[in-house]
């Protein structure tokens, strides 16, 4: 397996390979076509025709014509998923294994393109309030493209070019000058992640863009926001330069990993410009989709990723502390407890590290049943001694068993925290929908129901966020109160749905509206207000689709467990 961290497959092809098999590019990753060329041939029959009639003659690829009444591609959009560990937090920095799934939270990128006069790139985050514009003549292409530098969209990168990194310093410098050292630094970062992808693999002949990011992830609380963004980035400019084939209805599901994995590893040179030695878990999670079971026993070698296809998607309960936490501080402190109790810390992590072999084994499992609530319960079991296990290495925080506190006096389900502690995120895997008795006037919730046998007929996909009755509303808004006056943030999301997906062009269709569907502009992206009005008017639908109250139908996925891209 690659050293970023990507999927662990079987009989993966090399460089060479892959060059020669590519379905959708020339050996060079940059078309000096027009914008109309660099669409993906399976996306283009989506495009309006302005009035044009195209001849298919019976092709899959129908020629296309050359004149539009307009001269620039409509928009499009690209979203993936942030992450949360599920099992064996620390335990993985000691050669322990881990398993992280995807949630429903999402970052959304739109690319709108400009008349070919402007000759510009701007990156625009206003999420964290960052704007910057750069002319595409002025970059450093005589660096990026001298001989021997340039790039294929199929290469393996593990280590940034120093060469690239000074030439785009001077870039990256005009970048909010003026602002605080903190906003600077996170402002600044996100342009060497941008300058370097774009340079990377775009071209001098490139149309003129505005890359427009939303996110609905919460930044810095270990959800893997930032490498949600590198992968919009990564599939946004692969998709410029026809370097992906997909997502389509008969894609077969070898190539659908393919092109999963072409988008994996330039989101792992993203990450790596933002961080420096990054894991290569949150991309590899961001850009696949479902979960991963992540383990890496020598740091001098490439690690174990194993993609857990089976991990049935689940209503999750995210709550955010708001309390910032230093994911070094936290490790240092098992650090210093495994070297004054050695034995003792060492057990602890082996304890962590048989949580996630129990999970892992469960969910390999060829007779498994995800609907049923022994499944469910085993999961739930699991997620209690995890987190036990880590209050024991001194790394919870007040705060997260405040969380616990209160959603465990609900019945609703089993807790933990996720990523470092010290702060961050908790997650809550959700029982199935206790019954309720009425005594006295006052509503009991029995969750008894966690104490049944494998034989029970309870639908672990009934639980209370999957459903829109009375005692949803009851548990949750009661619960929202209490945790939003202590300073919490809550989420109600999904665990291990889809990974990257494609919106091309930018238009929803809702099954009710007019011919045409709903065109997302960059006004109306920008006005959506906080995660509630991004989902509104762009939101990924869960693929369950009792989660949500709203299908946006349009967006395509790479869905290799289940061949299914509609």
């Amino acid at each position: 397996m690659a050293a970023n961290g990507t999927l662990g497959r079987k009989k993966f092809e090399s460089p060479a390979n892959l060059k020669q098999r590519a379905t959708s590019s020339s050996a060079t990753q940059t078309p000096d076509g027009s914008p109309i060329d660099t669409m993906p041939g399976q996306l283009l029959p989506q495009m309006p025709s302005n009035g044009l009639t195209v001849p298919t003659n019976g092709d899959a690829h129908p020629p296309m014509l050359r004149k539009y009444s307009s001269p620039m591609m409509p928009p499009f959009m690209v979203s993936a998923p942030g992450k949360v560990i599920v099992y064996g937090e620390h335990a993985v920095v000691h050669g322990k294994a881990a398993i992280a799934a995807a949630i429903s939270l999402r970052s959304y990128l739109l690319v709108s393109f400009l008349s070919k006069s402007h000759h510009t790139v701007t990156l625009r985050f206003p999420d964290i309030k960052l704007e910057h514009t750069w002319a595409i003549d002025e970059l450093p292409w005589h660096v990026f493209t001298a001989p021997g530098k340039k790039r294929n969209y199929f290469d393996l990168v593990t280590s940034l070019d120093p060469d690239f990194l000074a030439a785009i310093e001077p870039l990256i410098e005009e970048v909010s000058p003026r602002a605080p050292e903190s906003i600077r630094k996170i402002h600044q970062s996100s342009a060497k992640m941008f300058l370097y992808l774009f340079l990377s693999l775009a071209s001098r002949k490139t149309a003129p863009c505005v890359y427009t990011l939303r996110s609905t992830i919460p930044i810095g609380a270990g959800l893997g926001s930032s490498a949600s963004i590198c992968v919009c980035m990564s599939a946004a400019l692969l998709l410029q330069i026809r370097a992906l084939s997909g997502p389509h209805q008969d894609q077969p599901p070898q190539e659908c990993e393919l092109q999963i994995e072409r988008i994996n590893r330039w989101a792992f040179v993203g990450e790596m410009c933002i961080h420096g030695n990054p894991s290569g878990v949150d991309n590899t999670v961001s850009s696949g989709g479902k979960a991963v079971l992540f383990q890496r026993k020598d740091y001098n070698k490439p690690p174990r990723v194993l993609p857990l296809r089976n991990f049935p998607e689940l209503p999750l309960l995210l709550v955010d502390t708001r309390q910032s936490r230093s994911t070094a501080i936290e490790v240092a402190k098992v650090a210093t407890l495994k070297a004054g109790h050695p034995a003792l810390t060492e057990n602890i992590l082996d304890a962590i590290g048989m949580v996630t072999e129990s999970a892992h084994k469960l969910l390999i499992d060829p007779n498994l049943d995800p609907s049923s609530h022994a499944f469910l319960k085993h999961l739930g079991d699991l997620i209690t001694i995890n987190h036990g296990l880590l209050v024991s290495l001194g790394v919870s925080h007040p705060k997260l068993e405040r969380i616990r506190e209160l959603i465990d006096y609900t019945g609703i389900g089993w807790t933990k925290l996720t990523g470092a502690g010290g702060g961050g995120c908790a997650i809550t895997i959700l029982k199935p929908q206790p019954t309720t008795t009425h005594t006295n006037g006052h509503v009991h919730h029995d969750t008894s129901s966690d104490e049944s046998d494998a034989s029970s007929d309870v639908d672990c996909s009934a639980s209370i966020l999957s459903t829109g009755t009375k005692l949803k509303h009851k548990i949750l808004d009661t619960l929202e109160v209490k945790l939003e006056r202590e300073g919490f943030e809550k989420f109600e999301t999904t665990l291990a749905g889809d990974g990257v997906g494609v919106l091309w062009p930018a238009v929803l269709h809702n099954g009710n509206e007019e011919e045409g569907g709903e065109e997302i502009d960059q006004d109306k992206f920008l006005r959506a207000e906080g995660t509630e009005g991004i989902e509104r008017l762009v939101g990924v639908a869960s693929m369950r689709k009792t989660v949500v109250r709203e299908v946006r139908e349009g967006w395509k996925f790479w869905r290799p467990w289940e061949g299914d891209f509609a």
